[in-house]
């Protein structure tokens, strides 16, 4: 469709949006369930309409998708700009819209101020999810300095009166909070130059009552690997907005003639059965449109990371004997962390000399690889190539190539400081060294791309804040890498968690959620990172029974259990590993390979939060299997647990109900959950009556595997 219509309908068999076109530019008027035919977009249009209230405007300035001081709009604009006349009050009228079976592109023009704004959005075929993202062209003569652009600024229905946000710190990444949506503004601002571990930009609108299983629910993500800022308004006038953008530093986009920026993408859910079942639709979408490889073409393999288990102490004959001691436990991909390359016996020096270490492998890393490989498992390596130490080579011959600003000192942070990614010299020195050693050792399937901290002084030589260019540079850099291998996977790995989002993923394989193996930490980091991502992007890893972060005991039960269901791995000295410990551990890897195609394929159900326990489930679509997780945190005050309601089955089916972790089960007195072998219950009984849960030591996992008979 090129020419104009008064509204513009996306949908699919589940959803429906639909724009308002009548004023300058385009407005979201409904985004929801799928409305049939007979409701009509006039009909959403005369029940939208808003009278003139007291001391307010005749017509109030619309939310549009990017809202302008043109439009005399007193939120938050969703452009910010300025040149040498009155650039700073840009105000378009649309021209074009652009439709295609599911998507539309929206195309303003302000010829007074020789600006062109467009508005991409796609609604998928399969799922809710909409996709957004802006871009504005200068085509006039003059300069343009560009200070905001949103992805898009999107009403929320009256009934989200409450959000839920994310946040958190290293080791302790996706904590949720919720929020009323109050009068003024919630706003989350990130300047860290990654994704962050504390401001994760993404958050959920919903009603009073909404849970994980029942209940209206949106949510929103910008795909931004870098700086962000997100904002959920509610108005004096009554009406409530999300918008997010990527955040830019002061002259850090200038558009001469001819030149254009566009946004991150933002993108959009709805769920209609509560959180749970919105993170359904993020999962599917990931699944099908992101994920170069699926959980059927590649099953996800279960790592060993050496990082925990010997730091910087490299040496070939000590890594051997790890390959030797984990490829019996099921270990199907090792990986080789940090203290490979030249000069790096600590983490003060080393980093941009990526070169193989010859005091520590002095015939290289053949005889290792061909060890690790000649045991069925594939070898993985790690790099962190925006990196670079001081005490490095790199940086003695190039101080020049890390970005900096002029008279202002480096902040201190892990003795290294990040490399201008927008000098073309400092790239083509990062792809040489990372393919030469891809090329002089094939058997490399996997790297590890660390990024591990902030961007304190992002100015590049010429100058100007550069993350913007940065962020585009990386995403170049990763992909010229991956098409100079085909076959090598990515992992997103930032300190942890500090680059999970939908602007690097389309790029890599594979995030590290957390640096934190603590079991009980990682069950509400993993339940945080499931609201969006699904679970075989999520790096979970068996740790130390001493975890290293926390120094909390725990037993391998537990820190097994957790792990399976991420992308499992094991992240240990395995030398140290008792008897009963490595019985437990093979027996865990062994469920994960059985159940990962339901984990990596199934619907996700999570249950409410008691603040006593982590409650969840993995059903497949046709509703024939499906494995739960009960993981008791703290002993209730009660003389018995709750019951355990199942969710997600079918009705009308009967299925098996088999305990099968842990293998023996500690209880005060024997319950009836040892009896269950065998009997058959209905899935209308186990998801409306429950299941009474045993009396359990806190700190214990139970996982449960239902079939359809």
């Amino acid at each position: 469709m090129s020419s104009l219509s008064s509204f513009v309908r996306l949908s699919n068999d589940s959803t429906t949006i639909i724009f308002d076109c009548q004023g300058r530019m385009p407005k979201v008027i409904y985004y929801g369930a799928l409305l049939s035919d007979t409701t009509t977009p006039e009909m959403l249009n005369v029940l939208n309409t808003r009278q003139e209230a007291k001391c307010a405007p005749v017509n109030e300035p619309p939310i549009s998708l990017v809202p302008t001081h043109g439009e005399g709009w007193t939120g938050q604009p969703g452009l910010e700009v300025f040149g040498n006349a009155d650039q700073w009050s840009a105000g378009f009228t649309l021209c074009e819209a652009n439709q295609t079976d599911n998507s539309v592109e929206f195309v303003g023009e302000d010829t007074h101020r020789s600006m062109r704004l467009i508005t991409f959005v796609e609604l998928d075929n399969l799922t809710s999810i909409v996709k957004f993202f802006s871009r504005l062209e200068n085509i006039g003569s003059e300069a343009l300095n560009l200070n905001y652009l949103n992805a898009a600024s999107l009403p929320l229905p009256a009934t989200m009166t409450k959000i839920k946000t994310f946040e958190g710190r290293w080791s302790a990444e996706f904590q949720t909070q919720d929020h009323d949506l109050f009068f003024g503004s919630y706003v989350r601002e990130n300047r860290r130059g990654k994704t962050s571990h504390d401001t994760f930009p993404g958050l959920i609108a919903f009603p009073q009552h909404t849970g994980e299983l029942d209940g209206e629910c949106y949510g929103f993500h910008l795909g931004a690997s870098a700086n962000h800022k997100l904002r959920a308004e509610l108005m004096a006038d009554g009406r409530s907005y999300v918008q997010f953008g990527e955040l830019l530093f002061p002259g850090e986009i200038v558009l001469q003639a001819g030149e254009s920026y566009t946004t991150p993408v933002l993108y959009t859910g709805f769920g209609s059965k509560g959180f749970s079942s919105l993170s359904r639709q993020f999962h599917n979408f990931i699944r099908e449109n992101i994920l170069t490889h699926t959980a059927e073409s590649k099953p996800r393999p279960v790592h060993y990371n050496t990082w925990e288990g010997i730091y910087f102490d490299h040496n070939e004959d000590t890594l051997k004997a790890l390959a030797d001691k984990v490829a019996p436990l099921g270990i199907e991909r090792f990986v080789l962390d940090d203290g490979w390359f030249k000069g790096r016996r600590h983490d003060k020096a080393g980093l941009g000399d990526w070169f193989v270490d010859k005091a520590i492998y002095p015939q290289g890393l053949d005889g290792l690889i061909d060890h690790v490989t000649g045991l069925g498992m594939e070898f993985g390596i790690w790099f962190e190539p925006e990196m670079v130490n001081p005490d490095s080579d790199l940086y003695r011959a190039h101080p020049e190539w890390a970005l900096q600003t002029q008279n202002n000192p480096h902040v201190p942070f892990r003795n290294q400081y990040v490399l201008d990614l927008t000098n073309p010299e400092v790239v083509a020195y990062l792809y040489k060294v990372i393919t030469d050693v891809l090329k002089a050792y094939p058997k490399i399937s996997y790297i590890k791309w660390d990024m591990n901290r902030d961007v304190n002084h992002p100015g590049n030589l010429q100058g100007q804040p550069a993350m913007h260019g940065q962020t585009a540079a990386l995403y170049s850099l990763i992909d010229r890498v991956k098409a100079a291998h085909p076959g090598i996977e990515i992992e997103s790995c930032c300190s942890g968690g500090g680059r999970v989002d939908l602007g690097i993923l389309p790029h890599t394989d594979r995030f590290w959620t957390s640096d934190s193996n603590d079991a009980l930490d990682r069950l509400y980091i993993q339940r945080g990172f499931s609201y969006f991502f699904p679970s075989e992007v999520m790096g979970a890893h068996v740790g130390p029974r001493d975890c290293h972060i926390t120094g909390r005991h725990l037993p391998i039960e537990i820190r097994a259990a957790v792990a399976m269901f991420g992308h499992m791995g094991i992240e240990m000295d395995p030398r140290e590993l008792t008897e009963h410990e490595q019985k437990v551990l093979t027996n865990a890897i062994s469920l994960y390979k059985q159940y990962r195609h339901l984990t990596h394929l199934g619907d996700l159900y999570r249950m409410d939060d008691d603040g006593l326990n982590v409650k969840f489930g993995y059903v497949s679509k046709d509703k024939t299997e499906g494995l739960f997780a009960y993981n008791s945190v703290k002993e209730t005050l009660r003389t018995t647990p709750t019951r355990f309601y199942f969710a997600g089955l079918d009705a009308n089916k009967q299925y098996t109900l088999e305990r099968i972790w842990p293998e023996k089960l500690k209880e005060y007195t024997p319950s009836i959950l040892q009896q269950t072998e065998g009997q058959i219950f209905s899935g209308e009984v186990l998801m409306n009556y429950g299941m009474q849960l045993p009396v359990l030591f806190p700190q214990t996992a139970l996982i449960y595997a239902v079939k359809a008979i």
